[in-house]
């Protein structure tokens, strides 16, 4: 099964996904992310932390399955493995449950690198945001690296995977506001945002940008001014830079 589920067809397909490592795995406990089992090895008792996971773990009666370290670095995806991989049945939202209201809801167009996806679940979460739309072309919001990567603001907040249509009927039947960013759009300020309350904030493929059909909807272009002759920013940095403009409190 861990091996199928590092494989996004057979995510899809059981509905499960992956959480490797202490921190992750105590995030999904501690977000009450149901847990169907983990493998471990010795390497996990070999701290503090790791051993109180495993406590924990068998408290709340989740089957262990015992391998050697060896058998579980195989399995595993990182390079140097802490001694669990669990297989979790995270939530998965529609956009229906995503909260209504003032806000700023991030929208990931085609962002592939599963390690800025992480990152930037992680920043939402931590800025503020309603939540995270990923749609096509974007990384599985639950691939193993990208829930590493957001270090377990994936269990915490609103990520969903929707299709263009599907999240542009969602905003338009809410009222919500969207803007997409662009090299060349206005300089995003907290007073725009406050104006109109819900924003559907796009953010594209590094290389490509945002799709034509979504810049052709935007009721706005916003873009973070840069020194001139720099490279375009990272996606990631950017969120983080536009959300923290879009939801400071000064």
């Amino acid at each position: 099964m861990i091996r199928d589920l590092g494989r996004r067809r057979g995510r899809e397909r059981r509905g499960l996904a992956l959480a490797e490592g202490v921190r992750l795995v105590e995030e999904a406990l501690a977000a009450g992310v149901a847990i169907r089992g983990a493998a471990v090895s010795p390497a996990l008792e070999g701290t503090t932390r790791g051993t109180a996971l495993k406590a924990a773990l068998a408290a709340r009666r989740i089957p262990l399955e015992e391998l050697s370290l060896a058998e579980l670095d195989e399995l595993a995806d990182t390079e140097h493995p802490q001694g669990i991989v669990a297989v979790i049945e995270p939530r998965r939202w529609t956009l229906d449950e995503l909260p209504a209201g003032p806000g700023v809801m991030l929208v990931l167009d085609a962002v592939q690198d599963p390690g800025n996806v992480g990152t930037i679940l992680r920043t939402a979460h931590a800025l503020g945001a309603a939540g995270v739309v990923a749609l096509k072309g974007t990384a599985d919001l639950v691939n193993p690296k990208v829930l590493r990567g957001s270090m377990g603001a994936a269990f915490r907040f609103p990520v969903v995977a929707a299709t263009e249509e599907a999240m542009l009927e969602w905003a338009a039947a809410r009222g919500t506001a969207l803007w997409v960013t662009a090299a060349d759009g206005e300089a995003l300020h907290r007073a725009d945002v406050r104006a109109v309350g819900a924003v559907a904030m796009v953010v594209g493929n590094e290389g490509a940008g945002v799709s034509p059909s979504l810049a052709a909807r935007a009721a706005r272009r916003v873009s973070i001014p840069i020194r001139i002759g720099a490279e375009s920013l990272n996606v990631a940095v950017a969120s983080g830079i536009l959300l923290y403009e879009a939801l400071r409190d000064v």
